[in-house]
């Protein structure tokens, strides 16, 4: 859906240019990615960088770059001056030398029509209508050199190089310069392209808001990343990385859009404001201020910039509208698809409870909900509206078949008010729109200003007007220079001072009867692509019912002790930062943050483990008890199960559960026979009564000098066995011995009874 930007201020990059006569594109510079980065404090000052028109295919060559530090006035209204400048800096970023450098300022017709608004803020407008003389502004340029420069043309009139504006209007215009590269004919080196407001045409006609203007809103963000990784008492407490320390000391992004607010609260847009803050942001600021180690890179060096911008918020936030966001800014809709909807409801109890914590003097509203992207699912919305969700803070896309601007109702048995964020406002801050043809856009992806929203506003209270809603929401971790966020505020207050609009607090939206007017919910497809993978709500979801488990075990030693929750609820949070809005499309970096809260967990579970011994254990019988030394080193009582798992030639009894004292140890006899002679490995470890495992397995090396039961019984058998085999032997040899005594007898007699055969004479 909306990609997270830096905006105009970034100084960016390589520009668009050409070598020849055809339009020139400029490409992003590592530096711009760099600074589009969450957390990296952006430049102090204005400046549009031109950028590629495509990250695809071949590119033009880059000649030039044009840095626009000052666009005035961002919005013509009554008072203003009758001429409009920008002013800037070139640079020859090229291989050769440019020579006639100019520059002319063209514009488009008016856009009178919400939709040619819309088209221009997504994919520019035609910029070429009036095309005034050009205005040299360096003769030549060498490789690497720059120049400043500064024009100055008339807003209307018949001046040559006047704009021509006669009438109000949103007006496409465009920087456009134009060079000779040595070797190349005369063509356009960098444009950059925007919307200019007009309310009032100086000494001509003024755009007066129909039905008395709009109402405005203001819901301003203070958010960030996870960093924490682990929360301990002092200084021990641990960041991800100390990049917060910048964001939150002077320049940082966090410190402009404190200093954003307090603008805010003073003058006309008072009543309109309300702040919608991150948990765990605070949370992490307040442990800063009270020193912090930085992972890897010893102590933290924000800890007196923390204290300073939480002391000013506390200041600022008395008595005024705040809205908490879901812990973490966790991704409500991510969570419920994964069936944890337990978790997504202590994201936002816990939220609330912390923002009033740390802000001391100011609690949030109740019930009021801001979910990521402003969109929900009708599972997750039936959950939130069941838990006493009363309000929430959606965008338009996400109310399916409503007209008007005004709050909705939507939910099922149970209801909630919804107010509409304008998407036109805020999609142009957020910076979606694609460059036009040898030209940059003042919104898009990278180097982008609040221009476009400016132009967006105007169009809003000057040309719709008609007591409708605008609710203004700035992204969530919105990246604009302090001069930008000022800029987009006094504007602001200008059309409020000029009757354009009229300030209307968050909490009166939210506690208007909608008029009747009912909405279903629309999850937009591109909201579903980007939510927290499913592969990490899942593994998530595993993790979170291991914790779940091991507190069911747990029991509080007595009233003193440390309670099971104390222990379980910074699981929770860890295992919550992975499911952060601000991981949405960025499947490694969620990845990265469960891996903290994995490792946490594995932290909690190695507090419960068995005890190698440093010897063999000798068993004296063949039903020696084995002796297995378990210890708990948490504060609470928990109950374990000994478990050895199975190994040949031992039999095991399962023992009963057992209790472990907070921060105790014992020494348990697991009964173990040894069904053979000799030395064997076996193996223990300790689960929960219901199999989550507790700490490393323990391998026990044991000896048997003893026959078991069994082994005896085998020897026995084959004595017994041997004695028949024996005696069968023995008892065949006497009876084959026996029938050929016999066999000889029967013949012997046989002869015996033979007559004698009688002699023959030997004189015969």
């Amino acid at each position: 859906m909306k990609r997270l930007l830096s905006v105009l201020a970034a100084v960016s990059t390589l520009l668009v240019a050409g070598a020849t006569t055809a339009p020139a594109a400029s490409a992003d510079s590592p530096e711009a990615e760099a600074r589009s980065t969450i957390g990296e404090p952006p430049p102090a000052t204005q400046v549009w960088a031109t950028r590629a028109v495509s990250k695809q295919g071949p590119q033009p060559q880059t000649f030039l770059r044009l840095d626009v530090e000052q666009l005035s006035p961002r919005v013509v209204m009554a008072g203003s001056s009758d001429s409009v400048t920008i002013s800037g800096k070139v640079t020859n970023v090229g291989d050769r030398l440019l020579r006639d450098i100019d520059l002319r300022l063209e514009r488009g017709n008016a856009l009178t029509k919400e939709e040619e608004v819309r088209t221009a803020l997504r994919e520019g407008a035609d910029s070429e209508v009036e095309q005034p003389l050009f205005t040299k502004i360096a003769d030549k340029l060498e490789r690497g050199e720059s120049k400043d420069f500064t024009l100055t043309v008339p807003l209307h009139g018949n001046d040559p190089k006047s704009l021509r504006v006669d009438e109000p209007g949103i007006y496409p215009v465009l920087a456009n310069i134009n060079g000779t590269p040595d070797f190349g004919g005369r063509a356009r080196l960098a444009a950059l392209s925007t919307l200019l407001p007009v309310l009032t045409v100086p000494g001509g006609s003024t755009q007066n808001a129909p039905g008395g203007g709009s109402k405005l809103t203001l819901l301003w963000p203070l958010a960030d990343r996870p960093r924490l990784v682990e929360q301990l008492p002092g200084d021990r407490s641990v960041l991800t990385d100390d990049e917060l320390a910048a964001s939150l000391a002077r320049g940082g992004r966090l410190y402009g859009l404190l200093e954003g607010y307090k603008t805010a609260l003073d003058g006309e847009l008072t009543g309109s404001v309300c702040l919608a803050v991150d948990p765990d942001l605070l949370r992490t600021v307040k442990i800063m201020s009270q020193g912090y180690q930085v992972r890897g890179l010893g102590a933290g060096k924000g800890a007196d910039d923390a204290k300073l911008w939480l002391d000013q918020l506390r200041r600022q936030v008395s008595g005024k509208c705040v809205v908490a966001l879901a812990d973490a800014d966790a991704d409500l809709v991510a969570l419920s698809r994964a069936g944890l909807g337990d978790l997504a409801s202590n994201a936002l109890a816990e939220g609330a409870q912390v923002v009033g914590d740390v802000l001391e003097s100011q609690k949030p509203l109740q019930g009021v909900v801001w979910p990521e992207d402003g969109v929900l699912d009708q599972a997750t919305l039936d959950r939130l509206t069941g838990q006493g969700v009363t309000g929430l803070v959606l965008e338009q896309p996400a109310v399916a078949g409503t007209t008007g601007t005004g709050p909705v109702t939507v939910g099922g048995d149970k209801k909630a008010s919804a107010v509409r964020v304008d998407t036109m406002v805020s999609d142009a801050l957020v910076g979606s729109a694609s460059p036009i043809a040898g030209a940059t856009t003042a919104s898009t992806e990278q180097a982008v200003s609040v221009q476009n929203a400016l132009a967006a506003l105007a169009f809003r209270t000057g040309f719709q007007g008609n007591d409708q809603n605008v609710v203004v929401a700035p992204p969530r971790r919105w990246n604009a220079p302090e001069g930008e966020i000022s800029m987009f505020l006094q504007t602001m207050k200008s059309l409020v001072a000029g009757g354009y609009a009229k300030p209307a607090g968050l909490e009166s939206l939210l506690d208007a009867t909608p008029g009747g007017q009912s909405a279903a919910l629309s999850y937009p497809v591109e909201a579903g692509a980007t939510e927290v993978s499913p592969a990490v709500t899942t593994e998530l979801a595993r993790a979170w019912r291991g914790v779940q488990d091991i507190a069911s075990s747990m029991s509080q030693q007595d009233a003193e002790a440390a309670k099971p929750e104390d222990l379980v609820a910074p699981l929770r949070l860890a295992l919550l930062r992975a499911a952060s809005g601000a991981w949405r499309g960025d499947e490694a970096a969620a990845r990265r943050a469960l891996t903290i809260g994995l490792d946490r967990i594995d932290g909690l579970e190695s507090q419960v483990t068995v005890a190698e011994p440093a010897s063999p254990i000798l068993l004296g019988s063949d039903n020696s008890p084995l002796p297995v030394n378990i210890s708990n080193k948490l504060d609470v009582r928990i109950t374990v199960r000994v478990v050895v798992e199975d190994v040949p030639g031992v039999s095991v009894t399962q023992m009963p559960d057992l209790v472990l004292p907070a921060r105790g140890a014992r020494q348990v006899m697991v009964p173990l026979e040894a069904l053979r002679f000799g030395k064997f490995s076996v193996h223990v470890r300790l689960t929960t009564p219901n199999g989550v495992e507790l700490g490393d397995r323990a391998r026990l090396e044991v000896s048997s000098n003893s026959y078991g039961t069994i082994t005896i019984v085998i020897t026995g058998a084959a004595a017994a066995l041997l004695v028949l085999l024996s005696g069968r032997r023995i008892y065949r040899r006497v009876r084959a011995s026996r029938a050929a005594a016999a066999r000889v007898a029967t013949e012997t007699k046989h002869e015996d009874q033979m007559p004698a055969t009688p002699e023959k004479s030997s004189a015969s």
